[in-house]
Protein backbone atom coordinates (compact mmCIF):
# COMPACT_ATOMS: atom_id res chain seq x y z
CA UNK A 1 0.00 0.00 0.00
CA UNK A 2 1.51 3.41 -0.92
CA UNK A 3 1.18 6.53 0.30
CA UNK A 4 1.65 10.22 -0.87
CA UNK A 5 4.20 11.59 1.11
CA UNK A 6 6.44 15.11 1.29
CA UNK A 7 9.91 14.18 0.24
CA UNK A 8 13.24 16.04 0.73
CA UNK A 9 15.45 14.44 -1.76
CA UNK A 10 18.84 15.97 -2.40
CA UNK A 11 20.57 19.05 -0.47
CA UNK A 12 20.04 21.37 -3.66
CA UNK A 13 17.36 24.18 -2.91
CA UNK A 14 14.15 23.40 -3.67
CA UNK A 15 13.93 19.41 -3.67
CA UNK A 16 11.05 18.53 -2.13
CA UNK A 17 7.98 17.47 -3.75
CA UNK A 18 5.19 15.04 -3.18
CA UNK A 19 6.03 11.27 -4.15
CA UNK A 20 4.11 8.14 -3.35
CA UNK A 21 5.96 5.93 -0.65
CA UNK A 22 5.30 2.55 0.47
CA UNK A 23 3.68 1.72 4.10
CA UNK A 24 6.50 1.66 7.01
CA UNK A 25 6.69 -1.72 8.51
CA UNK A 26 7.35 -1.60 12.62
CA UNK A 27 9.51 -3.09 14.95
CA UNK A 28 8.28 -4.91 18.32
CA UNK A 29 8.64 -2.07 20.01
CA UNK A 30 6.72 0.48 17.54
CA UNK A 31 3.68 1.48 16.56
CA UNK A 32 2.00 2.93 12.76
CA UNK A 33 0.58 6.05 13.24
CA UNK A 34 -1.91 7.32 10.83
CA UNK A 35 -1.24 11.32 11.02
CA UNK A 36 -3.86 13.55 11.85
CA UNK A 37 -2.31 16.81 11.69
CA UNK A 38 1.19 17.27 11.29
CA UNK A 39 2.82 21.40 11.93
CA UNK A 40 5.07 22.76 9.27
CA UNK A 41 8.42 23.71 11.22
CA UNK A 42 10.91 26.57 10.47
CA UNK A 43 13.84 23.44 9.59
CA UNK A 44 11.06 21.86 7.05
CA UNK A 45 11.48 25.15 5.52
CA UNK A 46 15.45 25.55 5.64
CA UNK A 47 15.81 22.05 4.37
CA UNK A 48 13.37 23.25 1.57
CA UNK A 49 15.77 26.46 0.79
CA UNK A 50 18.60 24.76 1.32
CA UNK A 51 20.10 26.42 4.00
CA UNK A 52 20.06 24.40 6.98
CA UNK A 53 23.30 23.65 8.96
CA UNK A 54 22.53 20.02 10.47
CA UNK A 55 22.74 16.74 8.42
CA UNK A 56 20.11 15.01 6.15
CA UNK A 57 19.30 11.18 5.80
CA UNK A 58 18.08 12.08 1.79
CA UNK A 59 15.75 11.35 1.08
CA UNK A 60 13.78 11.62 3.51
CA UNK A 61 9.90 12.41 4.66
CA UNK A 62 9.70 15.87 6.31
CA UNK A 63 7.75 16.24 9.36
CA UNK A 64 8.43 16.20 13.06
CA UNK A 65 5.13 17.99 14.42
CA UNK A 66 2.76 15.84 14.57
CA UNK A 67 -0.13 13.69 16.40
CA UNK A 68 -2.34 11.13 15.26
CA UNK A 69 -4.29 7.92 16.03
CA UNK A 70 -2.65 4.55 16.31
CA UNK A 71 -3.50 2.11 13.45
CA UNK A 72 -0.68 -0.70 14.31
CA UNK A 73 1.49 -1.36 17.55
CA UNK A 74 4.34 -3.99 17.72
CA UNK A 75 3.81 -7.31 19.70
CA UNK A 76 5.85 -5.82 22.61
CA UNK A 77 4.52 -2.64 22.55
CA UNK A 78 1.91 -2.23 25.99
CA UNK A 79 0.33 0.55 27.70
CA UNK A 80 -1.36 1.77 24.03
CA UNK A 81 -4.14 0.66 22.31
CA UNK A 82 -5.32 0.75 18.50
CA UNK A 83 -7.29 4.23 18.13
CA UNK A 84 -5.40 6.05 20.67
CA UNK A 85 -5.00 9.75 20.09
CA UNK A 86 -1.58 10.45 20.83
CA UNK A 87 1.58 13.19 20.27
CA UNK A 88 5.00 12.07 19.21
CA UNK A 89 8.10 12.93 20.63
CA UNK A 90 11.00 13.80 17.84
CA UNK A 91 13.87 11.73 18.74
CA UNK A 92 13.50 8.81 16.79
CA UNK A 93 16.34 7.12 17.42
CA UNK A 94 18.80 7.47 19.85
CA UNK A 95 21.39 5.13 22.11
CA UNK A 96 19.74 4.04 25.64
CA UNK A 97 23.40 3.33 27.03
CA UNK A 98 24.52 6.90 25.68
CA UNK A 99 25.46 8.74 29.63
CA UNK A 100 22.62 11.51 28.67
CA UNK A 101 20.18 9.23 28.16
CA UNK A 102 20.64 7.35 31.58
CA UNK A 103 19.81 10.94 32.52
CA UNK A 104 16.76 11.44 30.90
CA UNK A 105 18.56 13.52 28.64
CA UNK A 106 18.03 11.90 25.60
CA UNK A 107 17.42 15.17 23.72
CA UNK A 108 21.50 15.40 24.17
CA UNK A 109 22.44 12.57 23.02
CA UNK A 110 25.03 12.89 20.25
CA UNK A 111 23.66 10.06 17.61
CA UNK A 112 20.09 11.31 18.21
CA UNK A 113 18.63 11.15 14.91
CA UNK A 114 15.17 12.96 14.79
CA UNK A 115 11.83 12.77 12.75
CA UNK A 116 12.15 14.62 9.30
CA UNK A 117 15.71 14.72 9.37
CA UNK A 118 16.85 11.67 10.28
CA UNK A 119 14.55 9.05 9.62
CA UNK A 120 11.34 9.87 7.69
CA UNK A 121 8.64 12.08 9.64
CA UNK A 122 4.97 12.60 9.62
CA UNK A 123 4.50 14.77 6.14
CA UNK A 124 2.19 11.38 5.09
CA UNK A 125 -0.48 9.24 5.87
CA UNK A 126 1.62 6.52 7.93
CA UNK A 127 4.65 7.30 10.08
CA UNK A 128 6.27 4.49 12.21
CA UNK A 129 7.12 5.68 15.88
CA UNK A 130 8.89 4.07 18.77
CA UNK A 131 6.48 3.54 21.92
CA UNK A 132 8.41 5.47 23.75
CA UNK A 133 7.57 8.79 22.46
CA UNK A 134 4.15 8.52 22.62
CA UNK A 135 2.31 10.99 24.44
CA UNK A 136 -1.81 10.80 25.21
CA UNK A 137 -4.12 13.54 23.91
CA UNK A 138 -6.58 14.55 25.85
CA UNK A 139 -9.96 13.87 24.33
CA UNK A 140 -11.55 17.58 24.31
CA UNK A 141 -7.81 18.52 22.97
CA UNK A 142 -8.12 19.39 19.27
CA UNK A 143 -5.25 17.29 17.11
CA UNK A 144 -4.35 20.55 14.92
CA UNK A 145 -3.68 22.00 18.36
CA UNK A 146 -1.89 18.82 20.02
CA UNK A 147 0.18 18.54 17.16
CA UNK A 148 1.86 21.63 18.43
CA UNK A 149 2.97 19.72 21.21
CA UNK A 150 6.68 19.81 20.01
CA UNK A 151 7.28 23.30 19.33
CA UNK A 152 5.49 24.54 22.32
CA UNK A 153 8.08 22.03 24.21
CA UNK A 154 10.85 23.61 23.07
CA UNK A 155 9.91 27.05 23.96
CA UNK A 156 8.82 25.38 27.45
CA UNK A 157 12.26 24.01 27.62
CA UNK A 158 13.95 27.07 26.54
CA UNK A 159 11.77 29.53 29.05
CA UNK A 160 11.56 27.10 32.01
CA UNK A 161 13.82 24.61 31.87
CA UNK A 162 17.01 26.70 30.69
CA UNK A 163 16.19 30.23 31.36
CA UNK A 164 14.22 29.77 34.96
CA UNK A 165 11.57 32.88 34.59
CA UNK A 166 10.71 34.37 37.54
CA UNK A 167 7.71 36.43 38.31
CA UNK A 168 8.19 40.20 37.60
CA UNK A 169 11.62 39.51 35.15
CA UNK A 170 11.72 42.01 32.22
CA UNK A 171 12.39 39.73 29.49
CA UNK A 172 12.75 40.32 25.50
CA UNK A 173 12.47 37.79 23.37
CA UNK A 174 14.17 38.18 19.58
CA UNK A 175 12.23 36.86 16.52
CA UNK A 176 8.51 36.81 16.20
CA UNK A 177 8.47 33.51 14.75
CA UNK A 178 6.89 30.08 16.19
CA UNK A 179 9.16 29.45 18.73
CA UNK A 180 9.43 33.26 19.55
CA UNK A 181 6.36 33.26 19.66
CA UNK A 182 5.25 30.65 21.76
CA UNK A 183 8.58 31.93 24.29
CA UNK A 184 7.05 35.10 25.23
CA UNK A 185 3.77 33.11 25.92
CA UNK A 186 5.13 30.47 28.03
CA UNK A 187 7.57 34.13 29.63
CA UNK A 188 4.05 35.30 30.13
CA UNK A 189 2.80 31.94 32.00
CA UNK A 190 6.19 32.05 34.54
CA UNK A 191 4.78 35.62 35.63
CA UNK A 192 7.68 37.39 33.30
CA UNK A 193 6.88 41.28 31.49
CA UNK A 194 7.41 40.57 28.08
CA UNK A 195 8.62 42.66 25.18
CA UNK A 196 9.14 40.78 21.20
CA UNK A 197 11.33 42.22 19.30
CA UNK A 198 11.17 42.14 15.29
CA UNK A 199 11.81 43.99 11.87
CA UNK A 200 9.37 46.20 10.15
CA UNK A 201 8.17 43.20 8.20
CA UNK A 202 7.65 41.39 11.28
CA UNK A 203 4.50 43.57 11.85
CA UNK A 204 1.99 41.09 11.89
CA UNK A 205 3.53 38.30 13.88
CA UNK A 206 4.00 41.06 16.38
CA UNK A 207 0.20 41.63 17.13
CA UNK A 208 -0.03 38.24 17.77
CA UNK A 209 2.89 38.89 20.61
CA UNK A 210 0.11 41.07 21.86
CA UNK A 211 -2.76 38.65 21.98
CA UNK A 212 -0.52 37.01 24.53
CA UNK A 213 -0.21 39.72 26.59
CA UNK A 214 3.38 41.22 25.43
CA UNK A 215 4.49 44.30 24.52
CA UNK A 216 5.23 44.54 20.46
CA UNK A 217 8.64 46.20 19.18
CA UNK A 218 9.64 46.37 15.83
CA UNK A 219 13.45 47.31 15.58
CA UNK A 220 15.31 49.08 18.72
CA UNK A 221 14.17 47.69 21.37
CA UNK A 222 16.71 49.68 24.41
CA UNK A 223 14.34 52.01 25.58
CA UNK A 224 11.65 49.16 26.62
CA UNK A 225 14.86 47.04 28.00
CA UNK A 226 16.34 50.32 30.42
CA UNK A 227 13.10 51.42 30.97
CA UNK A 228 12.91 50.31 34.78
CA UNK A 229 16.08 50.86 36.25
CA UNK A 230 18.40 51.55 32.85
CA UNK A 231 20.73 48.58 33.26
CA UNK A 232 18.21 46.52 30.93
CA UNK A 233 16.34 43.44 30.85
CA UNK A 234 16.52 40.58 33.57
CA UNK A 235 16.84 37.68 30.21
CA UNK A 236 16.83 37.55 26.60
CA UNK A 237 15.97 34.96 24.39
CA UNK A 238 17.41 34.72 21.44
CA UNK A 239 14.65 33.04 18.65
CA UNK A 240 15.83 34.52 15.52
CA UNK A 241 17.54 32.15 12.56
CA UNK A 242 20.10 34.02 12.52
CA UNK A 243 23.72 33.94 14.41
CA UNK A 244 24.08 38.01 14.70
CA UNK A 245 20.88 38.54 16.97
CA UNK A 246 23.28 37.25 19.77
CA UNK A 247 25.05 41.08 19.65
CA UNK A 248 21.51 42.21 20.19
CA UNK A 249 20.73 40.30 22.96
CA UNK A 250 24.40 41.31 24.55
CA UNK A 251 23.58 45.21 24.06
CA UNK A 252 20.29 44.69 25.88
CA UNK A 253 20.75 42.62 28.91
CA UNK A 254 21.56 43.72 32.19
CA UNK A 255 24.61 43.12 33.78
CA UNK A 256 24.46 39.69 35.70
CA UNK A 257 21.33 38.98 33.26
CA UNK A 258 20.88 35.91 31.20
CA UNK A 259 20.71 34.98 27.42
CA UNK A 260 19.53 31.88 25.98
CA UNK A 261 19.50 31.03 22.56
CA UNK A 262 17.21 28.69 20.97
CA UNK A 263 17.15 29.60 17.28
CA UNK A 264 19.33 28.33 14.87
CA UNK A 265 21.68 30.57 12.81
CA UNK A 266 24.75 28.80 10.15
CA UNK A 267 26.81 31.93 10.03
CA UNK A 268 29.68 33.31 11.97
CA UNK A 269 29.82 35.49 14.85
CA UNK A 270 31.85 38.32 13.30
CA UNK A 271 31.95 40.43 16.43
CA UNK A 272 33.27 40.83 19.66
CA UNK A 273 32.15 38.66 23.08
CA UNK A 274 33.61 40.76 25.53
CA UNK A 275 30.89 42.50 27.05
CA UNK A 276 29.66 38.76 27.65
CA UNK A 277 32.83 38.67 30.47
CA UNK A 278 32.22 42.56 31.42
CA UNK A 279 28.87 42.37 32.35
CA UNK A 280 29.05 39.12 33.82
CA UNK A 281 26.46 37.77 31.90
CA UNK A 282 25.39 33.67 31.41
CA UNK A 283 24.97 32.51 27.70
CA UNK A 284 22.70 29.31 27.56
CA UNK A 285 21.80 27.13 24.56
CA UNK A 286 18.70 25.30 24.69
CA UNK A 287 18.01 22.12 22.78
CA UNK A 288 14.68 20.28 22.51
CA UNK A 289 12.97 18.59 24.66
CA UNK A 290 11.99 15.49 26.87
CA UNK A 291 9.18 13.61 28.47
CA UNK A 292 8.54 15.61 31.42
CA UNK A 293 8.42 18.58 29.36
CA UNK A 294 5.98 17.27 27.06
CA UNK A 295 3.90 16.25 30.07
CA UNK A 296 3.65 19.66 31.84
CA UNK A 297 2.62 21.55 27.97
CA UNK A 298 0.50 19.20 27.32
CA UNK A 299 -1.61 19.97 30.39
CA UNK A 300 -0.93 23.17 29.94
CA UNK A 301 -2.38 23.09 26.37
CA UNK A 302 -5.30 20.71 27.49
CA UNK A 303 -6.04 23.17 30.24
CA UNK A 304 -6.03 26.47 27.96
CA UNK A 305 -3.43 28.13 29.78
CA UNK A 306 -1.29 27.67 26.79
CA UNK A 307 -3.19 28.69 23.66
CA UNK A 308 -1.54 27.82 20.37
CA UNK A 309 -4.86 29.13 18.25
CA UNK A 310 -3.16 33.05 17.64
CA UNK A 311 0.04 31.24 15.91
CA UNK A 312 -2.17 29.10 13.63
CA UNK A 313 -2.06 30.64 10.10
CA UNK A 314 -4.10 27.95 8.09
CA UNK A 315 -4.47 23.99 7.91
CA UNK A 316 -3.93 22.05 4.44
CA UNK A 317 -4.43 19.58 2.36
CA UNK A 318 -1.13 17.43 2.04
CA UNK A 319 -1.63 18.03 -1.98
CA UNK A 320 -1.05 21.77 -0.93
CA UNK A 321 1.98 21.22 1.10
CA UNK A 322 4.10 24.03 -1.52
CA UNK A 323 1.29 26.49 -0.69
CA UNK A 324 1.55 25.99 3.10
CA UNK A 325 5.51 26.54 2.76
CA UNK A 326 4.76 29.00 0.87
CA UNK A 327 2.62 30.92 3.02
CA UNK A 328 5.19 30.70 6.17
CA UNK A 329 8.33 31.44 4.22
CA UNK A 330 6.80 34.76 2.64
CA UNK A 331 5.55 35.78 6.82
CA UNK A 332 2.17 35.61 5.96
CA UNK A 333 1.21 32.95 8.78
CA UNK A 334 3.14 32.53 11.72
CA UNK A 335 2.66 28.22 11.17
CA UNK A 336 1.10 26.53 8.59
CA UNK A 337 -0.57 23.09 9.74
CA UNK A 338 -0.79 20.00 7.13
CA UNK A 339 -3.81 17.62 7.50
CA UNK A 340 -3.16 14.04 5.43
Amino acid sequence: MKSPAVVNYAPEKGSVELREIEKPDIGEEDVLLEVGNVGVCGSDLHQWTADHSWPVNYPVVLGHEFGGTIAEKGKRVTGWEEGDRVVSETAAVIDLNNPMSRQGLYNLDPTRKGFGYGVNGAMTHYVRVPARCLHHVPDHLEMEKACLTEPCCVAYNSVVENSRIKPGDRVIVIGPGTIGLLCAAVARLCGGDVAVVGLESDKKRLEIARQYGCEPIVGDASEWAKERDGLGADCIIDAAGVSATLKVALDLVRPKGHITKVGWGPRPLGFNLDPLVQKNVTLQGSFSHNWPVWERVLALLASGQLDVSPVIGGVWALDEWHEAFKQMHHGHVVKSILKP
